[in-house]
């Protein structure tokens, strides 16, 4: 009796440097004889169909053009992608398939989704995205609208170039990196900042596919990017570059904080993590930054806030994170926020977040006390005051 055959090797690249990204892809099937690559193109959206072609080392072997089932480009590749890697992986023909994103789209949402695909199937052995270190800054600092760029991945899309680079830069374990002679210290100052626990390895290298194909842990990834419990990065400074890491363990005033928005989004390059508003004190509140424009979201209870009998049902990761924050009053409530960039005056800064925290007049006044603070944030938030 034949054995089954194992699972179709996926690895995912994205990247918003068209150019660089297609050499990655171009690297891994030259690296993988008989390997594929599946991109859908969504520059050439027409009558409703995206193009869809499937190609080896040497040249496009196949072409479809999906019907998209709703005006968001990416909800058509979302609903194409699985179904044509199943189709693949059929016969065991291919020992590898890398799915090639298009340039503002997030690896993430894809990666997971390949990921709970049958596991006789697929099996997702690598995410990565592709960084020209010349085009580090300049991406991270363009707040204009993907939509601008010809970027938009449907019309509702509001993205930013910065964000959306941020969180491709972010997400993965491998980066495949690339630049014009020899990189500028402090970009790769940069780079190991925001994402220190990343893997990089040179475009165009043969340890690209041996990396690569190492396998990927997606649940793993989606711990890192908990609200509760991310993986932030660390206080450092070299070559010119700064990140700033702020923890403390007192609510923030409303008022204050809303006024130096402005100024404290505009601080740093990059800046992300968590806070705690006095005025909403069972509000876990996230804090995202990226080319001037920031987002505030409310990302569910603090676990302090919840009864002990939903903490179970809570990842280990947020609980073990919170025991070991946890403060005897306040529980895992706190402030944790870094700012990232060239030129970063810590100093001041540091000033800066600390004078928007309660006084200690304010503080004594209690929870009781607190929810009376200014509603600064209610409009923001679209939470009810």
């Amino acid at each position: 009796m034949a054995e089954d055959p194992s699972p179709l090797p996926v690895v995912v690249v994205a990247g918003l440097h068209r150019e660089a990204r297609r050499r990655a892809v171009e690297s891994l099937l030259r690296a993988v004889p008989g390997a594929v690559a599946v991109h859908h193109d969504l520059d050439a959206i027409e009558d409703g169909r995206v193009p869809r072609t499937l190609r080896d080392a040497d040249g496009v072997r196949e072409r479809g053009r999906p019907r998209m089932t709703a005006p968001c480009a990416c909800c058509a590749v979302r609903d194409d992608l699985v179904p044509t890697l199943l189709s693949l992986a059929v016969g065991g023909s291919y020992p590898l398939v890398v799915v090639e994103l298009w340039d503002s789209v997030e690896p993430r949402a894809l990666a997971e989704l390949i990921a709970a695909a049958p596991a006789e199937a697929l099996r997702l052995t690598g995410v990565v995205t592709v960084v020209d270190v010349d085009s580090l800054v300049p991406y991270l600092t363009c707040g204009e609208d993907l939509a601008e760029q010809g970027l938009a991945l449907a019309p509702t899309d509001r993205r930013t170039v910065a964000d959306t680079f941020a969180r491709q830069l972010e997400y993965p374990p491998l980066l495949a990196v690339t630049c014009l002679g020899d990189p500028d210290p402090a970009d790769v100052a940069l780079l190991d900042q925001l994402h220190a626990t990343a893997r990089r390895v040179p475009l165009g290298s043969p340890e690209l596919a041996r990396a690569a194909l190492a396998g990927v842990d997606v649940d793993a990834a989606a711990t890192r990017h908990h609200p509760a419990c991310a993986l932030l990065p660390q206080e450092a400074d070299g070559h010119g570059v700064a990140t700033l890491v702020w923890r403390r363990a007192r609510p923030l005033h409303p008022g204050r904080l809303y006024a130096a928005l402005e100024d404290l989004t505009c601080a740093a390059v990059r800046s992300r993590g968590r806070l705690w508003l006095a005025d909403r004190p069972d509000a876990l509140l996230t804090w995202d930054a990226t080319g001037g424009a920031l987002c505030i979201e409310h990302a569910g209870p603090w676990l302090a806030a919840l009864p002990g009998a939903a903490w179970e049902l809570e990842p280990a990761a947020r609980r073990v994170a919170a025991a070991l924050d946890w403060h005897p009053q306040h529980g895992d409530r706190g402030q944790h926020l870094t700012f990232t960039g060239p030129g970063l005056d810590r100093t001041t800064l540091r000033r800066m977040l600390d004078s928007c925290l309660l006084t200690d007049a304010e503080y004594a006044a209690g929870p009781d006390g607190w929810r009376a603070l200014s509603t600064a944030f209610d409009a923001l938030l679209g939470i009810p005051a």
